[in-house]
C-alpha cells in the first residue's frame, strides 16, 4: 500500500492499537491479539490478517507473524467501532444473489444503508440483522455488520454485503485496492462536453456546510477522487450519463458533476432541484415540476458492480434495471424532445 493510502486506512478504520512492551516475548500475532481484544477469536484475527487488515509497524502481516518488543500492532476494519444499539427489523430486501459468503441486494431509493444520527431504524443494516440473525457476523456487536461499501439514501441500486468475517475482510480489501468495477446511471442538467471524459478533484466535507461535500482545488485538502463518465443520451436540457467510479468518496458523483456545472437532476443538496436549463414558458416550468414529483430525489442509480468472489476468486458481475421513477422521467423527456405537447403527458 502507498503510505498515503495506509494513513487514510488507519484514520478511517482503526479499531485497535497496541504497543508491545520492552519485555514482550516472541509470540504469534493471533495469540497476541486474542489475549488483548475482548470477545475475539484466533480464527477471526487470522482471517483479518489474511485480508491485510492486521498491521505491524504500518505494514500488513501474515497470521504467523511473531510479535517482538516495541512492535506497534493495529487492527484496521471496514467500519468504525460500534456507536449505537442496532435493532433487527423484518424489512423486505430485494436479493439479487446469495451464497454462503455474500449477498447482493438491489436497494430501493429512500432506504438508508446504515443507522446514524436521525436514522436509527428502517435501514438496510436493520434489515440484514433480521434476515441473517443466525450468522455470527450479524450478532458480533459491529456497528455496520457485513457492509463493505454504501450508497446514499436516495440513490438506488446494487450493493454487496459479506456474510462472514473472511468475506468481509477480502471484499473490503478489494474496494480499498480499487479492483472492483462500479457503474452508475445519472440524469444531469445539460450535457457534459466532451461527451466522454474524466472528472478529477479532491473531495472533502464542505467548509460552509458539513452535511455536504465539496471539490477542493488544493491537493492538500480532501481526498483524491476520480469519476469517469460517458454521455448515453441527450434530451436537450438534461442528459443521461454513465459514470464509472475509480474511487469511492462520499457523494462523489453528485459533487463532481455539480463542480463541472452539471448537477444531478433534482439533487437538492447540490443545486439540481431547480430549473437550470430550458425556457421560461409556463408549460416547460410545469413539465419540470411534474418530473420532480415523479422523481423526488437525485437521479442516480448504481447500475452494476463487479468483484472477485472472496472465497473462489471467480469474477462476478451484477446488473440492475433502472427503478421506475427514473424510467418514467427518461420516457417523459423522450416524448418532450419529440415535439409532442407537454400537456399530453
Amino acid at each position: 500500500m502507498a503510505e498515503e493510502e495506509l494513513n487514510e486506512l488507519q484514520e478511517l478504520f482503526e479499531h485497535y492499537r497496541f504497543k508491545a512492551d520492552p519485555g514482550q516475548t516472541i509470540l504469534r500475532i493471533d495469540k497476541f491479539l486474542s489475549d488483548r481484544i475482548e470477545n475475539s477469536s484466533r480464527t477471526k484475527i487470522q482471517n483479518a490478517a489474511i485480508a491485510g487488515c492486521i498491521l505491524v509497524n504500518s505494514k500488513p502481516v501474515k497470521p504467523n507473524y511473531k510479535v517482538k518488543p516495541f512492535d506497534i500492532v493495529q487492527v484496521v476494519l471496514p467500519n468504525p467501532p460500534r456507536e449505537i444499539e442496532l435493532i433487527p427489523e423484518d424489512i423486505p430486501l430485494n436479493i439479487v444473489y446469495e451464497d454462503d459468503d455474500l449477498v447482493v441486494v438491489n436497494k430501493e431509493p429512500g432506504m438508508v444503508v446504515h443507522p446514524a444520527y436521525g436514522n436509527y431504524t428502517g435501514t438496510l443494516v436493520n434489515a440484514l440483522m433480521w434476515h441473517f440473525r443466525d450468522l455470527p457476523l450479524f450478532s458480533s456487536g459491529e456497528s455496520r455488520p457485513g457492509l463493505v461499501h454504501r450508497i446514499d439514501k436516495n440513490t438506488s441500486g446494487i450493493l454487496v454485503i459479506a456474510k462472514n468475517e473472511l468475506a468481509l475482510n477480502r471484499l473490503s480489501k478489494q474496494f480499498f485496492d480499487r479492483t472492483t468495477d462500479r457503474k452508475y446511471i445519472a440524469l444531469v442538467w445539460g450535457a457534459p462536453n466532451p461527451a466522454e471524459g474524466t472528472i478529477t478533484g479532491n473531495v472533502g466535507r464542505s467548509i460552509k456546510d458539513r452535511k455536504v461535500m465539496q471539490v477542493f482545488t488544493d491537493e492538500s485538502e480532501g481526498k483524491h477522487a476520480i469519476t469517469h463518465y460517458k454521455l448515453i443520451e441527450d434530451f436537450g436540457y438534461i442528459s443521461m450519463v454513465e459514470c464509472k467510479l475509480e474511487t469511492g468518496r462520499t457523494h462523489q458523483i453528485r459533487v463532481h458533476f455539480s463542480h463541472i456545472k452539471h448537477p444531478l437532476f433534482n439533487d437538492e443538496e447540490y443545486g439540481g432541484d431547480r430549473i437550470l436549463k430550458g425556457t421560461t414558458f409556463a408549460k416547460y416550468q410545469q413539465f419540470i415540476k411534474n418530473c420532480f414529483k415523479i422523481l423526488p430525489r437525485q437521479a442516480l442509480h448504481a447500475k452494476s458492480l463487479a468483484f472477485d468472489h472472496p472465497v473462489t476468486g471467480k469474477r462476478m458481475q451484477f446488473e440492475s434495471e433502472l427503478p421506475d421513477d427514473m424510467k418514467q422521467i427518461i420516457e417523459k423527456w423522450r416524448i418532450y424532445i419529440s415535439g409532442r405537447d407537454p400537456e399530453d403527458f
